[in-house]
C-alpha cells in the first residue's frame, strides 16, 4: 500500500493505493481560509497538521496500515510558512491567492534585472519570494526571526519526518529556484535578504526525503516508512492523471483553474504570464497557465443567488439557457485578481450587458462562460509558447459536470478527455510518487499510467464559431476597464 497526502486550500485529502495503483480508501478533512483584509489570504499551519492527523486517524480506524510502504505529499503551492530556529511557526502562512505584495514584486525585478530568465517566470504577488519582502517591510520582528521558509506541503513533511526538504515542482513556484538548472538561485534569494541556509534541501519528486518518525508510525500502525518528495498540487495532479510525457496536457478545474502541458526542455513565455516550472519527475518541465478563480466563481454565484449548490445551478443553465441567448451578459471572473494572461492582482469580477430580460439563469450561464473563456485564453497562451499538445485530460472537482465539460470543449475548440478518478488528482499523484521512490526498477509507465477514459468531448463547430466572437468581446471588455483596476497608488485623481 502507498499513502498520498494532498494539502489543498479547502481541505486535506488522503488516499491509500495498492500495488496496481487502484484507490483503496480516501479520507478528507476541511480547512478554512482567513481573509482579514482586502487582498489577504492566510491559513494557520497548525490547522493543516490537525486536518492531516484527522485523516490518518480516520484511515487507521478503517484500514490496516501496516503494509504501507511509502508516503507521498502534494499541496497548494507558493504559500510562505515561516519557522523560527525552534521549528515553531512565526505567523499565519500567506497563501497562493494572496495579492498584498505587488510592490515587492517590482522591487525584486528592479534588484535582479534578469529575474524572469533565472526563474522562468514573472515575479507575481502570489509567489513566495515577494511575500517575504512584505514581511520584512511590515513585520520586521517576524522577518528577523526567520530560520526556515517552507512551502505548505513541506511543513507537513517537517511534521512527519523532522526534515527540512522540498522538491523541484513546488520550489519552482517560489521565484528562488533557477528553474532550468533545478537549483536554488543565490542572487534571487539575496534579493529578499535570504540565503540557501533558509531553504529546505532539494530533491526530485520521486526521491526519498526522510522517514516517518517512530512516534507517528506507532500512532498509525505503520513502520517508519520513507516519505517521497512528492509535488506541488498541479504537478502531482498531472502524475495522478498520467500526464508525464511531452505532448500530454491537462485542464484542472478546482478553486483555481490550471492548464498544464509537459515539456522535455525549459521554455519561457513571461509576456503572457505563462508559468514555467519543473515537473515532479527528473528532466521534465511544464508550461502552465493559471486563473485564480475558476470553480470558486461558480460556488460564489450559486451561494449568492440562492441555488442549492453548484450542481443545481449547472442543471438550471443546461435546461433553460442556450449558448445563443442574447439576454446572457458577459462576466469577467476575477474575484481574486488574475494571473495568466493578465498578471493583475487588482482585477475585479464584473457583469456587463445585463438587460431587463436577464434572469438568474442567464447570470449563472454568464459566470460559467466567463470562467471557460478565461481558461481558454490561458490554454492559447501555453500553445503560443511553442508547446505542442497531442492530448488534454480534464481533472478536478469542477470537471464532474458533463455539461461544463462540453462547454469547455466548445469554447476552447479543443478535444478533451475526462478520465475516471480525475477528481482524486493530486493525492493519487502523491501516492504514485511514493511508489516510484521505493520501486526504482519499475518503469514510469507501469506506475504513472493514464486512468481509463470515461468520456470524450469534441467542439461543435457552430457553437465554437459563436464563441470565437464572444471571446473577442470578453477580451476587449477586460482591456477597456483594466485602467480602473490599477494599483491604488497608481490611480489618477480627478478634480473639478
Amino acid at each position: 500500500m502507498y499513502l498520498g497526502i494532498d494539502l489543498g486550500t479547502s481541505g486535506v485529502k488522503v488516499v491509500l493505493t495498492d500495488e496496481q495503483g487502484a484507490v483503496v480508501r480516501t479520507t478528507h478533512a476541511s480547512l478554512n481560509v482567513s481573509m482579514p483584509r482586502a487582498l489577504w489570504s492566510e491559513q494557520d499551519p497548525a490547522d493543516w497538521w490537525e486536518a492531516t492527523c484527522q485523516c490518518l486517524d480516520a484511515l487507521k480506524a478503517s484500514q490496516d496500515l501496516s503494509t504501507v510502504k511509502a508516503i507521498g505529499l502534494s499541496g497548494q503551492m507558493h504559500g510562505a510558512t515561516l519557522l523560527d530556529e525552534n521549528g515553531d511557526v512565526l505567523r499565519p502562512a500567506i497563501l497562493w491567492n494572496d495579492g498584498r505584495c505587488d510592490d515587492e514584486c517590482h522591487e525584486i525585478e528592479a534588484a535582479v534585472s534578469d529575474a524572469r530568465q533565472r526563474s522562468g517566470n514573472i515575479v507575481m504577488a502570489g509567489f513566495t519570494a515577494p511575500k517575504i519582502l512584505w514581511v520584512k517591510h511590515h513585520e520586521p520582528d517576524v522577518y528577523g526571526r526567520i530560520h526556515k521558509v517552507l512551502l505548505p506541503k513541506d511543513y507537513l513533511r517537517y511534521k512527519l519526518t523532522g526534515e527540512f526538504a522540498s522538491e523541484m515542482s513546488d520550489a519552482a513556484g517560489t521565484i528562488w529556484l533557477n528553474t532550468e538548472s533545478r537549483k536554488w538561485d543565490s542572487i534571487l534569494l539575496a534579493a529578499t535578504g535570504l540565503n540557501e541556509s533558509h531553504m529546505p534541501a532539494l530533491f526530485e519528486g520521486n526521491a526519498v526525503t526522510g522517514e516517518l518518525t517512530a512516534s507517528l508510525a506507532e500512532r498509525w500502525g505503520m513502520k517508519s516508512v520513507p516519505v517521497a518528495g512528492g509535488g506541488g498540487d498541479n504537478a502531482a495532479g498531472a502524475i495522478g492523471c498520467g500526464i508525464v510525457d511531452p505532448g500530454q496536457a491537462m485542464l484542472s478545474l478546482g478553486t483555481s483553474g490550471v492548464y498544464f502541458a509537459v515539456t522535455d526542455t525549459f521554455r519561457i513565455n513571461t509576456e503572457q504570464a505563462v508559468h514555467s516550472f519543473c515537473h515532479a519527475l527528473p528532466s521534465r518541465w511544464h508550461m502552465m497557465s493559471v486563473m485564480l478563480s475558476a470553480a470558486s466563481c461558480l460556488q460564489w454565484y450559486a451561494g449568492q443567488s440562492g441555488y442549492e449548490d453548484v450542481g443545481a445551478m449547472l442543471d438550471d443553465v443546461e435546461q433553460s439557457v442556450s449558448y445563443s441567448d442574447e439576454a446572457t451578459p458577459l462576466f469577467l471572473p476575477y474575484l481574486t485578481g488574475e494571473r495568466t494572461p493578465h498578471n493583475n492582482p487588482y482585477a475585479k469580477a464584473a457583469f456587463f450587458g445585463v438587460t431587463a430580460s436577464t434572469t438568474r439563469a442567464h447570470m449563472a450561464r454568464a459566470v460559467i462562460e466567463g470562467v471557460s473563456m478565461a481558461l481558454a485564453d490561458g490554454m492559447d497562451a501555453v500553445h503560443q509558447s511553442g508547446v505542442s499538445v497531442s492530448s488534454i485530460s480534464l481533472i478536478g472537482g469542477g470537471a464532474k459536470s458533463p455539461f461544463w465539460r462540453q462547454l469547455l470543449s466548445d469554447i476552447s475548440g479543443q478535444n478533451l478527455t475526462y478520465r475516471k478518478g480525475g477528481d482524486v488528482g493530486p493525492a493519487l499523484g502523491a501516492a504514485r510518487l511514493a511508489q516510484l521512490a521505493v520501486n526504482p526498477d519499475k518503469s514510469l509507465s507501469d506506475i504513472c499510467f493514464q486512468p481509463e477514459a470515461e468520456a470524450e468531448y469534441k467542439p461543435d463547430p457552430k457553437v465554437n464559431e459563436a464563441y470565437l466572437a464572444k471571446r473577442q468581446q470578453f477580451r476587449e471588455l477586460y482591456y477597456a476597464i483594466e485602467p480602473f483596476w490599477s494599483s491604488p497608488k497608481k490611480q489618477k485623481t480627478f478634480t473639478n
